[in-house]
């Protein structure tokens, strides 16, 4: 008969057993593959995941999970965890579910169980109603895997459709995220990427060259910055992981936890009933000199903090798409949305027109139209032709509409309307030049101001600037227990 071995029967040794098992599980990489992770400055997944949540609250799921994969000789290399750390955690004393790419085993590449482990953290996100991050740092599909890794992307990819709008789904992307591997990160509500070291592409450089011909760096086609900037794809960029990681809890705290919940409450130190007299000198005297709408903002909300959301994105062709897309966002996780409108109209051209202003702009008549959460206007200075009904007006069912002194709500600008109104006595005059100054200096005064729109309710109320935090704040109030059946249907139709 065989003597015991103390060590697998006695509780003591079982428990030596676990522990060695735990420590492996922590540290499944090889120190060569940990020491190259490091040298370009970025951080390990499990410290990620550390540095993301409440010291000490993170609790790992599937840590022994390994990979089934008996080609390739794959069985002789099967560390625990399989690339991926899983678990659930807390961000501010709020429970949030996260994954953590691992690129220092097999690259971060996803397999059926990695799938598995990221699919198990997402269902219980949604079952419990709690936000999930996801951190991104993968080579892409496991090529040993074949189709069953791309059946594994695709279960995340259809987890995605059905959490969003249910929980605040945020990506961080921390290292490279290739092929089918950015659909997921891109059907969030938030993508952050870092700067210098993370790439976002659906085929690389490499690939690019041999089919069009063109020679692109990693970063120039999909780092930190072109997607910031030129596609959109990242909402935030931040120099380094540790700056990403405090982003991601500064945005959460932002968010509810999930469709059902209200936003976080915070009791401000700022005032309520605050006046910032700065305001009723904000806007210039020349109708056509520029000022900073950002201004604005930091002097109406709780101590000048304002996250700008895709600050570096969409400038001219695509805001409209950029405002429609946040103006769903704020109405799926119930945040109340403020309005300041000072919008000519919309951008004229052949560019604009070519590439889709009319399709482009319908979107975010759609998205104003169909929000429900309380949706509060200010007109600061111009509200022209159909920008104005766009704009949160009241005719699309804008609960609150507030205009200053200085608002121009018309159908066009004073000159232009001038120049198509009067055509005929212009050309007629014997000084046009004089005559139509007289007639802009008439128009302005009867029509470019907010009294007529007024006049009709279409605005509640004209204030002065300096008043405008605390007329926001008694409306939001107000607007607290707001209700708004929708239609019963399967769901619109938004002209994408």
């Amino acid at each position: 008969m065989a003597e015991t071995d103390d060590r697998t029967e006695s509780t003591q040794g079982k428990l030596d057993r676990l522990n060695e098992l735990r420590e492996e599980a922590l540290h499944p990489a090889s120190e060569k593959a940990v020491e190259k992770h490091r040298s370009q400055g970025k951080l390990l997944a499990h410290e990620r995941i550390e540095k993301l949540l409440d010291p000490g609250s993170f609790v790992e799921l599937d840590r022994f999970v390994r990979h089934r994969n008996p080609y390739f000789g794959m069985m002789e290399r099967r560390p625990y965890g399989d690339a991926v750390v899983t678990g659930y955690g807390t961000i501010f004393g709020r429970k949030v579910f996260v994954f953590s790419q691992d690129f220092t085993i097999f690259g971060g590449s996803l397999s059926e169980a990695f799938a598995e482990k990221i699919c198990k953290v997402m269902d219980m996100a949604a079952k419990f109603g709690c936000p999930v991050i996801g951190i991104n740092d993968s080579g892409g599909a496991r090529i040993q895997e074949g189709v069953v890794s791309l059946a594994g992307y695709a279960e995340i990819f259809w987890r995605n459709v059905q959490a969003s709008g249910v929980i605040p789904q945020i990506s961080l992307v921390m290292g490279p995220t290739a092929g089918g591997a950015v659909y997921s990160p891109a059907m969030t509500d938030f993508v952050l990427m870092v700067e210098d070291s993370s790439y976002m592409f659906i085929t690389g450089p490499d690939v690019v060259k041999t089919v069009t011909g063109e020679e692109v760096t990693f970063e120039e086609l999909g780092g930190a910055a072109t997607h910031a900037s030129k596609s959109g794809v990242a909402h935030f960029t931040a120099a380094n992981d540790e700056r990403c990681l405090e982003d991601a809890r500064y945005l959460l705290s932002f968010l509810p936890q999930n469709n059902a919940d209200p936003p976080p409450y915070f009791p401000p130190t700022d005032p309520p009933d605050r006046e910032d007299a700065e305001l009723d000198t904000l806007i210039p005297n020349e109708p056509t000199k520029a000022y900073d709408i950002k201004d604005v903002v930091r002097r109406v909300v709780d101590d000048g903090e304002f996250l700008e959301v895709h600050e570096r994105f969409a400038e001219n062709i695509d805001s409209s798409v950029k405002a429609a897309r946040f103006v769903r966002t704020c109405d799926a996780f119930n945040v109340p949305l403020v309005t300041f409108v000072d919008v000519p109209g919309f951008l004229p051209g052949t560019t604009q027109e070519w590439h889709g202003i009319i399709r482009h702009g319908a979107k975010l008549l759609y998205a104003y139209c169909e929000a429900t959460v309380p949706k509060l206007t200010v007109i600061t200075r111009k509200a022209y032709g159909g920008a104005y009904d766009v704009m949160s007006s009241k005719h699309i069912r804008a609960d609150f509409n507030f205009a200053w002194p200085t608002a121009e709500v018309a159908v066009m600008g004073p000159e232009g309307a001038v120049n198509i109104v009067f055509r005929k006595e212009l050309e007629d005059s014997d000084d046009p030049d004089a005559r139509r100054q007289e007639l802009i200096a008439d128009y302005r005064e009867q029509f470019a101001n907010p009294y007529v729109a007024a006049e009709r309710g279409y605005v509640d109320d004209v204030v002065e600037p300096r008043r405008t935090r605390p007329v926001l704040i008694d409306a939001l109030e107000t607007s607290l227990t707001k209700r708004e059946p929708r239609p019963r249907r399967k769901h619109g139709n938004i002209p994408l």
